[in-house]
């Protein structure tokens, strides 16, 4: 026989030890009196027994209503009266779980000595609390703080039987097993000492009335607490669910947008550089925060609906009519890929219609000046600006002096012209963002997808899709 097997038996001949000398110190110490008001023996022995399925969580912990009949069973009652009930209870709980013979052991000595150890204490700090000379005593706040003592040692020797059972069986330390079962638990520990030593003060001042009412409203409290914990747990997994749909509908854009920077290399730099001019001038034109957000990510997206087009209109050597049709498109068909995310709409409208011209001649409804919203002429100017100076695929890219300028020669016309003053002022003074070496991990840092995906989840009425930028 091993080591551990002769050290498990030990403690297994300790815990039967245990509950024997619980038992029959019980046995001996019981009196008549212990046993009455018969009354409130049968209602302390019932929520004993029930407890345990009509606890109350709590923060952390848990409102025990077993824990709590017991102190009272110890505090109102006596030894035997309490040994009783915790055997009980023990046999209740450990038939209802199917637990091993072992673990029947732990929980017969646990349960039987915590109420033994309870009931002396009581006794050495108090007397027979059914003397009459002791009426005084029960009537007082001093009582109280005997029970709410009580509660908290009778809690603590419970505990350090089934740890050391743990310790013995499972090789749990008992320092692993305070910092992780035991803490975190003392808010309920507390609140039922608490409530252990109101009922019983209310019991000794007002008898069975005070007793039974109090009772009422612990039950009328749990089924609230429990009704409104299923409550959170229903939107918790709504959340969830919410956050798992807004994760596929943004991973599929953000999947979209990778498949077209893997053909065109300069896609999320540009998407990254039109969405960091679009936000500052947002700022400098004194947008609110929902706007701002708004024009980032339209910023952002503007481009998305190039995905459908073919690598022949992507890397044009020469464009048809029907090729000129497609590129048309693209503000369309960008708009209806982002229109489909819930909150997004403001966002797909800015993308639909970024291919205006304030004087009417732009695609795809032909709008003239304000009738644009605020949000595509501010991408506009920004897509314009960044072409002009970074792209290859126009011709040379221009300085930023020049790519000014020619933002001047078509304000009025193609381009906002009170808008491209503020953004050329704001140029003049802060220079051109660099976004060259930056490449896809900038546009992942401006996108900030786990972000965006929970405010997609818990929208904000009123406001619009956000960044971290």
């Amino acid at each position: 026989m091993s080591r551990y097997q002769v050290t498990t038996r030990l403690f297994w001949l300790a815990e039967a030890l245990l509950l024997v000398g619980s038992v029959g110190l019980a046995v001996r110490l019981s009196s008549a009196s212990q046993w009455h008001p018969l009354i409130l023996v049968a209602l302390l022995l019932a929520l004993a027994l029930i407890g345990d399925r009509v606890s109350t969580p709590l923060g952390s912990g848990v409102l025990s209503t077993a824990h709590t009949a017991m102190v009272l069973a110890i505090c109102l009652l006596g030894p035997a009266p309490a040994v009783l009930f915790g055997v009980s209870a023990a046999v209740l709980t450990s038939a209802l779980r199917r637990l091993s013979p072992s673990d029947w052991l732990n929980n017969l000595a646990a349960f039987s000595f915590y109420a033994l150890v309870g009931a002396l204490l009581v006794e050495g700090l108090v007397g027979d609390v059914h003397a009459a000379d002791n009426a005084k005593l029960l009537h007082s706040v001093s009582f109280g703080l005997v029970v709410f003592a009580v509660s908290l040692v009778t809690i603590s020797v419970n505990f350090a039987v089934v740890a050391l059972d743990s310790r013995f069986e499972g090789g749990l330390s008992l320092r692993r097993q305070v910092r992780e079962a035991f803490i975190p638990l003392m808010p309920g520990h507390l609140a039922a000492g608490v409530l252990a030593a109101t009922l019983a003060v209310a019991y000794t001042n007002l008898g069975l009335p005070a007793l039974f009412g109090a009772i009422l409203v612990l039950g009328t409290f749990h089924y609230l607490t429990t009704a409104l914990l299923r409550s959170e747990e229903r939107a918790d997994q709504l959340e969830a669910r919410s956050i798992h749909l807004a994760n596929l509908q943004l991973g599929v854009l953000s999947m979209l947008m990778d498949a077209l920077a893997l053909r065109d290399r300069t896609t999320s730099r540009h998407a990254t550089a039109v969405a960091r001019y679009a936000k500052a001038l947002a700022i400098e034109l004194g947008c609110d925060e929902t706007e701002q957000e708004t024009i980032h990510t339209a910023g952002l997206l503007h481009d998305i609906g190039k995905f459908a087009w073919s690598d022949r209109v992507l890397h044009p050597e020469q464009l048809t009519d029907e090729d000129w049709a497609v590129i048309r498109r693209h503000p369309q068909d960008g708009a209806a890929l982002v229109g489909k995310l819930d909150g997004y709409g403001a966002v797909a409208d800015a993308i639909l219609y970024h291919h205006e011209r304030v004087d009417g001649g732009g695609y795809p409804a032909g709008l003239i000046g304000s009738e644009i919203p605020l949000a595509s002429r501010v991408v506009a100017i920004c897509s314009t600006f960044d072409t002009m100076t970074k792209r290859a695929l126009y011709g040379a890219p221009m300085t930023t002096e020049d790519a000014i300028a020619e933002l001047r020669k078509i304000a009025g016309g193609q381009l906002d012209a009170e808008l491209v003053e503020v953004f050329a002022a704001m140029i003049e003074r802060d220079g051109p963002i660099a976004t060259d070496d930056e490449g896809n991990a900038a546009y992942e840092a401006e996108l900030a997808f786990e972000q965006r995906v929970r405010r997609m989840a818990l929208p904000i009425p009123g406001r619009a899709p956000s960044s971290t930028n």
